[in-house]
């Protein structure tokens, strides 16, 4: 209820003060698992890339600290987040998304990892979870910023394959995240330039 609510909120908001564009929201199939890979600019891109989801609920890992925070996190876990620990290997949390996407959910990954890292290396994560799950992956792209009255554009891409890297072990996992990363890089290019 929470969640839904929120979605209509937030994507009512990015309509109306940011003349959020949507494109490309066919490319998300309604009946398989999805991995939503996104560049990462902004706190407000997790409730910004899942908003024009209506039939679809999306599910992103937050690192584990905003958990710990009084309001934030009783809210956080109510609109499918669920913590993850940063500097390392967090099993429970790589157990969860492959479970999550088990059962044909969607996952909203920024492979950046942090928005300092926004252009930067992409992180194996979403690629090691895709090539485990077998979820489709949609490289995605947020561009124009947060800037009120201005237009941004949201750019759901058509799905990548990654399956050559599957029996790669790590390297694949790199290679195929390096792939990931370039798609959003090239969305992002052919975007900002409308």
């Amino acid at each position: 209820m929470l969640y839904s609510t929120l979605r209509a909120l937030f994507h009512f908001i990015f309509r109306l003060i940011f003349r959020l564009k949507v494109i490309g929201i066919e490319n998300i199939p309604e009946d398989k698992p999805v991995i939503l890979c996104a560049n990462h600019t902004s706190n407000m891109d997790p409730p910004l890339l899942g908003s024009p989801l209506v039939s679809r609920r999306v599910h992103y890992m937050a690192k584990a600290e905003l958990f710990d925070l009084p309001v934030l996190g009783w809210v956080l876990p109510r609109i499918s987040a669920f913590p993850v620990k940063r500097g390392g290997v967090s099993k429970e949390s790589i157990r969860l998304s492959l479970q999550l996407l088990q059962d044909n959910q969607i996952l909203g990954i920024f492979p950046e990892g942090s928005r300092s890292n926004a252009g930067g290396i992409g992180k194996k994560g979403a690629a090691s979870l895709a090539l485990k799950s077998g979820a489709v992956v949609i490289p995605s792209a947020i561009v124009g910023g947060y800037k009120p009255f201005r237009k941004m554009t949201l750019v759901y891409g058509k799905p990548l394959d990654i399956s050559e890297f599957a029996d790669s072990g790590s390297s694949g996992a790199e290679e195929a995240t390096n792939r990931i990363m370039e798609a959003i890089r090239e969305l992002v290019k052919k975007y900002e330039s409308k």
